[in-house]
């Protein structure tokens, strides 16, 4: 093959295919709960496609081609690797502020936190991959085995007919329609409600975020208490700590606020909610991930690692308020 012959087809490659690597990024952070381990696995992805891309026949979509290649990449990460977990699905809540510590077995790790940035492109499919990425959703996806996992996001969050499930996975349609149910019944077991989670730029949700930047930014614990339903919690992602309640909650918050300016905030949004990048004293410090309902916050996941504050696009130092 000529050299203008190879770059003819790498330009249709890339035409055809860059297209869906946003949602397939998507796709493969849903099945691996690691936005790092999920970039891997589509870089993966693309290069088998490309080196099979003179033998693709067209027998089915790009995308489906392309899913089916991912799929199959994540379920092989998956061999080796345990389940990802937020502090709440390691144990019980806190009885007092004693800061967290790592989880005894080495082999536990986290859910990590994904920028909208990273993943959303068209607006027309906003409201639904904002649902499907849901912080709850993602932790609750990881109790499932890995096939029932894949089965039950190519069917119910893609909505990929069963028979081309099958054919991505090699079994029969049967198979992915028992896989199903049981993922199903499983997900139900494990998986909070998600009815009254309000979408990140909706008034209330706008609200709260407010109250929760002023209450750090200003020192403000009454802005906290505002935001804070009586049933909140918040979890110290990175080690099981997690606290339960609007009075612990408020505690453990008024010891972390420091004087007015110790933080600066700056509003994002992650895994479909609204999140900060947040900054200590100048420095970054990490994201917090907030769920919003009507009523007020229910969840506040803290993922104290400073390079997330990179990762989701801000500037390395705290900018000027």
């Amino acid at each position: 093959m000529t050299q203008g012959a190879v770059m003819e087809d790498e330009a249709e490659f890339a035409d055809r295919t860059e297209p869906f690597r946003r949602e397939l990024l998507a796709h493969c952070y849903r099945m691996l709960a690691s936005v790092h381990e999920a970039e891997d696995v589509v870089q993966e992805t693309y290069l088998r496609a490309w080196r099979s891309w003179s033998s693709f026949e067209g027998r089915s979509s790009v995308r489906v081609w392309l899913y089916r290649i991912a799929t199959n990449v994540s379920l092989t990460a998956l061999e080796q690797r345990g389940r990802r977990a937020l502090p709440s699905g390691l144990g019980a809540p806190a009885t007092d502020l004693s800061p967290g510590v790592p989880p005894d077995d080495p082999a536990v790790r986290f859910v990590e936190p994904i920028a909208e940035t990273l993943v959303v492109s068209d607006p027309a499919s906003i409201v639904t991959v904002r649902e499907s990425l849901r912080l709850a959703l993602i932790a609750a996806l990881q109790y499932l085995p890995p096939k029932q996992r894949a089965v039950l996001i190519l069917r119910e969050v893609l909505a990929f007919p069963a028979a081309e499930v099958a054919t991505m996975l090699d079994t029969s349609v049967a198979a992915v329609k028992s896989t199903l149910q049981r993922a199903r019944a499983r997900l139900d077991e494990k998986a909070p409600s998600q009815g009254d989670v309000s979408a990140p730029t909706d008034p209330e949700s706008l609200a709260l975020l407010d109250d929760y930047i002023a209450g750090f930014e200003n020192a403000d614990t009454a802005a906290l208490e505002r935001a804070l339903r009586a049933d909140a919690a918040i979890e110290m992602v990175g080690t099981t700590a997690w606290f339960n309640g609007r009075v612990m909650c408020l505690q453990l918050l008024a010891s972390a606020v420091g004087a007015p300016g110790d933080w600066r905030m700056i509003p994002i949004i992650a895994n479909g909610q609204p999140a900060v990048g947040a900054y200590f004293k100048g420095e970054p410090y990490g994201v917090a991930v907030l769920t919003p309902t009507p009523t007020g916050l229910t969840h506040i996941h803290v993922f104290s690692d400073p390079s997330l504050v990179t990762h989701f696009g801000l500037p390395p130092t705290a900018p000027a308020p």
